[in-house]
């Protein structure tokens, strides 16, 4: 993961935007993304704490025609508490709507819809029952997420996916209290768990998870169990050194690999100089046809010279 100071230049590849996005959350974004698409599922997408953009960059590549893209985010904004106040300025800092922007512009031509300011804006923003995709990455407080996580159910459809980041990180008992309690209480569906995210669903969770299950299966890098707890069905996955997806790089890459206006093209290294080919055998050739010249009678004699000493 590229820190806050190698962040200064600008991103190339996707791993030069400072985030906490491991592989295997990529690949089940691109998994459940690409699943939606396939099965002609339409909605639009959410994402609640951008921070400087790795996941919302990802996503942003699976926003199709017609789909609108929404990101929200404090970024430099002030707080509505002072829990949240503190919080952000422990942790983000850095985070300035700008250097957000900039990242994504990096790798997309278009930005989101970019609402900043508290995660609460957003119930009034988004149209509810229109997203397919909503990933909870703000305030790592339990009320902000217990709002996040209502806020993310009225907005998604039937069979959309929520994505809750931190809910078993040690740091953040409040994500931890009100992902479980939105499970055992408000309805909640596990479809799976990654090392750092509860994925789930309001709707009936078997179809997916039947579809994810054969896929890991197949892997020889991801660990797969089930377990089952309070009446759920819960996958859980690990990475055993998975590649990331592919993913394209940005546009400051590919202006690094094209040549500046005005400087020369290197020239073409010179063609190798043909071989020398080897000169002619004339020896033996000559010989023959000396013998061939000579009189009968020294040929005859120069022949069983020759005979002799065989």
């Amino acid at each position: 993961m590229a820190t806050i100071q190698e962040a200064t230049r600008p991103p190339h590849r996707l791993d030069d935007v400072p985030g906490w996005f491991p592989v295997l959350d990529q690949l089940l974004f691109d998994w459940l993304l690409n699943r939606q698409e396939a099965a002609g599922m339409r909605g639009d997408l959410l994402e609640i704490g951008v921070y400087l953009g790795k996941s919302a960059i990802f996503t942003g590549r699976h926003r199709r025609p017609g789909e609108k893209y929404t990101v929200c985010d404090l970024f430099e904004g002030e707080a509505p508490d002072d829990a949240n106040r503190a919080e952000s300025a422990k942790s983000y800092s850095a985070l300035t709507r700008g250097r957000f922007e900039a990242n994504y512009r990096a790798f997309h031509e278009e930005l989101p819809r970019v609402l900043q300011g508290p995660s609460s804006l957003v119930a009034a923003e988004v149209e509810p029952r229109s997203c397919r995709f909503v990933h909870v990455d703000g305030s790592h407080l339990y009320e902000h997420v217990r709002d996040d996580i209502g806020a993310a159910h009225e907005l998604l459809g039937p069979e959309g996916i929520v994505v809750l980041d931190d809910f078993r990180s040690e740091h953040t008992p409040g994500v931890s209290v009100a992902t479980w309690e939105a499970v055992l209480n408000r309805g909640l569906r596990p479809v799976c768990l990654s090392t750092q995210k509860l994925y789930g669903t309001w709707g009936d969770p078997a179809p997916v998870q039947r579809e994810l299950l054969a896929m890991a299966r197949e892997r020889s890098d991801c660990h797969v169990s089930v377990q089952e707890a309070a009446g759920h069905r819960i996958v859980r996955l690990k990475s055993k050194g998975m590649p990331a997806p592919a993913f394209p790089l940005s546009r400051h890459a590919e202006e690094a690999a094209e040549p500046a206006p005005g400087v020369p093209l290197p020239a073409a290294a010179p063609a190798p100089a043909p071989a020398a080919r080897p000169a002619p055998r004339y020896g033996r050739r000559v010989r023959r046809v000396a013998v061939d010249l000579l009189p009968p009678v020294v040929t005859r004699a120069i022949r069983n010279a020759r005979a002799a000493r065989g």
